[in-house]
């Protein structure tokens, strides 16, 4: 099971020493999957009666739940499979003087496919320090919670409790700009219960991770964006952690097409692959902490090396742009080590502004709402101008014939598109001046922009299919069986069949009533046709 690993360390717990960092080689584990516990007769039977299976509940939220203990002689016993899941991570460690390492380490782990850093991070906060105390049977009565959630539909807000805590969460959708996933505070008298509400699930503290860099945070976006490979060296695993998800959310609305491993270690199955320096590095964001990697990973073309993060309010010093053959040594100083040229001029108005809340100390929430904002505005002027020229590769509507296959999309011409950029180009919405068909060709040519032009491309054939399939709803289908024979009318109620199979396995975009509208067409035709072929239609495929 192949992990992006967001690991932290709980409050009153040690966070790994400079030893355990520094000794990633020896780091091995072994798990043990704490959700699989006898279910009482009476929690099943509130199971079945929301229609769900033992553990359903779940497994809408979590995959498993791992205890992992260090073990020097032990190997590492939790198998990988291609799928990525989400690690989180409490990681505890205390000193012991029986053991070899002088310290007991041991970590809890929730793995599960949802990307909702803050929320599961706060989950762990609440009954990790618990388990600590009361080991397993603890865990088990926390999974019979999760059990319990209702599943994390976008849009919702659900009270989830565990352990005697009650936890207000909004599920985010698609189309949420980021920032502006608040949900209520406590005002309603029924929401007297609540003992914990999370604004947002999944954003990260984005000024406390660009902080160090704040700088430098255009020149980090232009990165992200182009999919550079990237590596964050941080002192802690929460911290490269950390600071990888706000590189990664840098560039929202715009999804992050390449991989990132917020934690990266030297057991990673891609280690070899990443260090050689017979290959030019991926396109991928890699969050480390063994000073080992300062070594291997030194032929890759861009280093962020981050000191302590500071706690809010606390503004560490601001790092330099620095020339990559100066990192050279373990104890290299913080900075961003890269020869990269940006495309875009500075904005000094952000900075400024940064600068001011830093002088007039405002709280690191604040700071994180005007840095999110830049970063969506920079990114929204950017990508307007492609979504303005894809949209024109959409054939017109009165080209959709009912009786001939939907049309295909033009095919997107880069040249094409950078001449619109003269008239219709990111200066209409973006005060930022520089060399912006530079950035765009750059951009063309990486996995972000291959990722979303194939989604794009995906939603607008799927927006072509849903019209054809009003289109055919509007015609007096019935009629046209009169004007041809039977096998033309056999293989047309085959097609439309078809039509509703892909509609609802592709998840077309059609309105409910066309689909209805449709299988009247299908009934009404079938029902005109002699009995024996009406028997043989009506069995075959749905109506």
């Amino acid at each position: 099971m192949a992990l992006r690993g967001l690991a932290g360390s709980g409050p009153g717990s040690r966070g790994p020493s400079d030893e355990a960092v520094a000794a990633d080689e020896e780091r091995e584990a072994r798990a043990v999957v704490a959700a699989g516990a006898a279910p009482e007769d009476d929690e099943e039977d509130e199971g079945r009666s929301r229609g769900l299976l033992r553990w359903d509940g779940f497994s809408a939220w979590l995959h498993c739940v791992c205890v992992v203990g260090f073990d020097l002689e032990l190997g590492q016993a939790v198998e990988k499979d291609p799928a990525y899941f989400y690690g989180y991570v409490y990681f505890r460690q205390v000193r012991d003087k029986t053991l070899k390492r002088g310290y007991f380490q041991k970590s809890l782990v929730l793995i599960s496919k949802l990307p909702y850093i803050h929320f599961f991070h706060t989950v762990l906060k609440q009954i990790a320090p618990e388990y600590f105390e009361k080991n397993e049977p603890y865990l088990e009565a926390a999974c019979n919670d999760v059990d319990r959630w209702p599943a994390p539909v976008p849009g919702k807000t659900l009270h989830l409790p565990i352990m005697g805590v009650v936890m207000k969460v909004r599920i985010p959708t698609c189309h949420d700009k980021p920032g502006t996933t608040q949900i209520a505070q406590l005002t309603q008298q029924g929401d007297t219960h609540i003992s914990v509400i999370l604004p947002t699930v999944h954003e990260v503290d984005l000024f406390r991770c660009f902080c160090p860099v704040f700088l430098h945070s255009q020149m980090l976006w232009e990165l992200v964006l182009l999919g550079e490979p990237l590596v964050v060296m941080a002192p802690s695993p929460s911290e490269s952690s950390e600071t990888v998800l706000a590189l990664v959310n840098c560039i929202s609305p715009l999804k992050y097409f390449s991989d990132f491993r917020p934690y990266f270690t030297i057991h990673d199955s891609e280690f070899k692959e990443y260090t050689t320096r017979t290959q030019a590095p991926p396109s991928v964001i890699l969050g480390v902490t063994n000073p080992f990697f300062a070594k291997t990973l030194q032929h890759w073309p861009h280093i962020i090396r981050i000191g302590d993060l500071k706690p809010a309010g606390e503004i560490p010093k601001q790092v330099k742009v620095k020339k990559l053959k100066n990192l050279k040594t373990l104890d290299s100083k913080p900075g961003v080590y890269t020869s990269y040229k940006p495309y875009l001029n500075r904005d000094e108005e952000i900075i400024k502004q940064l600068q001011k809340g830093v002088q007039q100390k405002r709280p690191s929430e604040a700071q994180s709402v005007i840095l999110r904002r830049y970063f969506l505005e920079l990114t929204q002027s950017f990508i307007i101008p492609l979504e303005r020229y894809v949209a024109s590769l959409m054939p017109l509507q009165k080209s959709i014939s009912p009786w001939k296959s939907p049309p295909q999309l033009r095919q997107f011409l880069p040249e094409e598109f950078m001449k619109t950029l003269e008239k219709t180009g990111p200066q209409l919405t973006s005060r930022i001046k520089g060399d912006w068909i530079g950035l765009y060709r750059h951009f063309l040519k990486s996995p972000n922009f291959d990722g979303w032009f194939k989604t794009r491309r995906k939603e607008m054939t799927q927006k072509l299919e849903a019209l054809h399939l009003e289109a055919l709803c509007e015609e007096d289908l019935l009629l046209w069986t009169q004007k041809h024979t039977e096998v033309e009318t056999v293989d047309l109620v085959l097609k439309l069949k078809n039509k509703l199979l892909q509609a609802d396995r592709e998840h077309l975009p059609v309105k409910p009533d066309t689909m209805e509208k449709l299988r009247t067409h299908i009934d009404a035709i079938i029902l005109a046709l002699p009995e024996d072929l009406q028997g043989i239609l009506l069995k075959t495929g749905m109506t």
